[in-house]
């Protein structure tokens, strides 16, 4: 009881700060905030805080506060049983509402959020632009008459909604301090936020500089604005440079690019850093404190990967399929958790010094506990290169190889298996899509005894593959699929082979034939660390507050030391110290308090591997119990064809049972829109009166890539 009053509060004062911060960006533009807030920074001067530590305090810390508590909310939630209480309330809100093959799938939720932001942008950009008209004053040094005088403040307005997209651009690709998983969005779901708004950011941004240019140009002034650096104010040439290196990393962001060449997407991505720095010089530190929380956040996020990610495991063995797939299996610490469908993202130092990809987990932690299995399927360079050194391995003849190196980060996935809590479960993968659902369908095998946990008692599995070689993807669960001795919940297969038309082998064939599935073991004579995953979230939530008092701390340090004291001086520091050097000084305390949470880390992270060397073993998985092979019958194959997914629909109640029915789909575009589509069709007048008329279908999409 205590517990759910506690997360209650947390809930209240999530909401709290988060409209907090949002209300600031809706009256930062009006006058009465500027009157007020002008007066409220020149009562801070004389104090030890300075302006510096009340913007901080106001724009940037809190959504650092959003953070810290939501990972303490999270821990706490994942420690409650799960209740399908309350879900069809929500669920209609967060089924898919937009369903078009050119832009994908969109939920209410989504619709929402982006319409919000766009009047965010819209009332933002009128409230400036409209104040500006009422007091402009031609400027004689430009020579502008009053056209261009209104263009150039337009432009100047266009810059402030990019450093609205700005504020929010970083959140979505955070990791550890996923501010997006108080909303259960997968983090691969959420990478396509980051690729809308820089690119509305760009635009905006393009727009600004674009026009700026054009008005000095008509001006003739371009030659002698272009290049400056000037003292206080805006400096013109770090906005160039800005603008120039966001476009250079969004073009090569282009899926054209990144698809193709992954490699000139990756390295040249790290160019964010200098568009950063940049901007904090072009726009000055009291914007920048606006966008700061983001960029605080990926910063630490970023340490805490990089700390968590050393030292290097080896893999343990690995399973070569005829698909041209891998699964390997890594060590694992026995008290290390995840949650299904998370992913880890791995680096092998002996194919690329730098590139990590991520993969999703196959195993579950509940089942295995000293092992963690990826499967990985060969489709680009990278996959292709790991895919021949391990037949090279293969082929060797020995009977241990020797060891290779590998960096793991993560896991990453929900904080709780909510998704899960359904009557049934419809899965719909597609190729290697299959990779989130072999977790999930080990996960409610291992937890059926589990009262904490309301997981479904009937599943479907709906498997579109091209060659019929490829359900030996299926190997991990083979023994879920042979033996269904168990009351407690039913697992049925129905495999679409689109690619073959002739008759081809039964289910039961593919099912148990495994004789093209080999296996390498590798040497365990190196040294060899478990993976032991991110520090535990209060952990985190306790590092983030640590770096933001350390930061304020040498803010305000620098400031006092660098800048003069206003108590004695007639005019404000700005006047006497350029405004560069203040940004500096944002920038080294920035650093510092980076420096001083990586070496925390890093003690951590020592305390929990010294104990943990090479005493990692491989357990001999079980052997598959094949006594009740005749509920294999029930499986199905079909070839020639894709699945008719409103078939699919209207038999699944009546196959399968069950009123609360979770549809989850992983695969391609294409798949997912068909699916959501029926979804959507099947779900309409789910209430009437308040009670359900038929069984309601909830749609939820997984990504297995970027």
């Amino acid at each position: 009881m205590a517990k759910a009053i506690l997360l209650a509060i947390l809930k209240v004062l999530l909401i709290l700060i988060f409209t907090g911060w949002i209300a600031v960006w809706l009256i930062k533009p009006t006058e009465l905030w500027t009157r007020k807030w002008k007066g409220a920074e020149e009562s801070t001067t004389t104090t030890v805080f300075g302006y510096y530590g009340l913007n901080f305090a106001v724009y940037t810390m809190p959504l650092i506060a959003v953070a810290i508590l939501g990972l303490v909310y999270l821990d706490l939630k994942a420690r409650e049983p799960m209740s399908r209480q309350g879900r069809s309330s929500l669920s209609a809100f967060s089924n898919p509402m937009v369903v078009n093959s050119f832009i994908g799938v969109l939920s209410g939720v989504e619709i929402l959020a982006a319409i919000l932001f766009v009047l965010c942008l819209a009332w933002t950009f009128y409230v400036r632009i409209s104040n500006d008209f009422k007091k402009l004053i031609a400027v004689k040094t430009l020579k502008l008459n009053m056209w261009q005088l209104k263009y150039l403040r337009v432009a100047t307005r266009f810059g402030l909604l990019s450093e609205v997209c700005l504020a929010l651009l970083l959140l979505p690709i955070l990791r550890g301090l996923a501010i997006f998983r108080l909303l259960g969005i997968q983090f691969e779901a959420s990478v396509r936020y980051h690729t809308w708004v820089g690119t509305a950011m760009l635009t905006f941004a393009t727009f600004h500089g674009g026009s700026t240019l054009f008005i000095w140009g008509v001006s003739h002034h371009i030659q002698d604005e272009i290049w400056k650096w000037q003292k206080t104010g805006r400096i013109y040439l770090a906005g160039e440079i800005a603008l120039v290196s966001g476009l250079v990393i969004w073009i090569t962001s282009l899926p054209q690019i990144r698809r193709r060449k992954f490699e000139i997407f990756y390295y040249i991505h790290h160019l964010y850093t200098v568009f950063l720095v940049f901007f904090l010089f072009h726009a000055g530190d009291r914007h920048f404190y606006m966008v700061f929380p983001g960029i605080f956040l990926f910063g630490l996020d970023k340490i805490l990967r990089i700390v968590q990610s050393r030292p290097e495991t080896c893999i343990l063995a690995a399973k070569v399929f005829p698909s041209k797939a891998i699964e390997l299996i890594l060590p694992k610490d026995p008290s290390f958790k995840y949650t299904p469908t998370s992913v880890v993202f791995m680096k092998i130092p002996s194919i690329s010094k730098i590139q990590w990809h991520s993969f999703s987990i196959i195993s579950s932690s509940s089942i295995d506990d000293e092992t963690l299995s990826v499967l990985v399927k060969c489709e680009g360079s990278w996959t292709s290169s790991l895919y021949d050194m391990i037949q090279a391995d293969l082929h060797s003849g020995a009977d241990q190889t020797k060891c290779i190196p590998i960096g793991v980060e993560g896991p990453y996935g929900p904080a709780s298996v909510d998704f899960l809590g359904y009557d049934s479960l419809l899965l719909v993968a597609g190729g290697i899509g299959i990779t989130p659902f072999l977790s999930i369908l080990q996960e409610i095998s291992s937890a059926q005894n589990s009262p904490k946990y309301a997981f479904p008692t009937r599943v479907q599995l709906i498997y579109v593959i091209k060659k019929s070689q490829d359900i030996c993807l299926l190997n991990s669960i083979s023994s879920l699929l042979q033996n269904q001795s168990t009351e407690r919940w039913h697992l049925k297969l129905k495999v679409f082979v689109t690619q073959e038309v002739q008759a081809g082998p039964t289910a039961r064939e593919l099912i148990i034939d495994s004789s093209q599935v080999q296996t390498v073991n590798f040497s365990k004579t190196s040294s060899n660390y478990a993976i032991y995953g991110l520090e535990s979230l209060p952990c985190i939530a306790a590092l983030a507050g640590f770096t933001s008092i350390v930061f304020l701390i040498f803010l305000i340090s620098f400031n006092h030391i660098f800048t003069p004291s206003q108590k004695k001086a007639t005019k404000p520091p700005k006047d006497k110290t350029p405004s560069w050097v203040t940004d500096l000084l944002l920038f080294s305390s920035f650093l510092i308090a980076l420096l001083c949470s990586t070496s925390v880390a890093i003690i951590l992270r020592w305390r929990r591997v010294k104990h943990y060397t090479s005493a990692v073993s491989q357990k001999q998985k079980k052997a598959m119990d094949i006594e009740s092979r005749s509920t294999l019958e029930e499986h199905e194959i079909h070839f020639g064809g894709r699945p008719d997914f409103q078939d699919i629909f209207a038999k699944f109640p009546s196959e399968m049972g069950g009123s609360d029915i979770g549809v989850l789909v992983c695969g391609p575009e294409s798949m997912k829109v068909s699916v959501a589509s029926v979804c959507q069709q099947k779900s309409q007048g789910f209430k009437m009166g308040g009670k359900k008329r038929a069984p309601y279908f909830s749609f939820h999409s997984l990504n297995f890539t970027l």
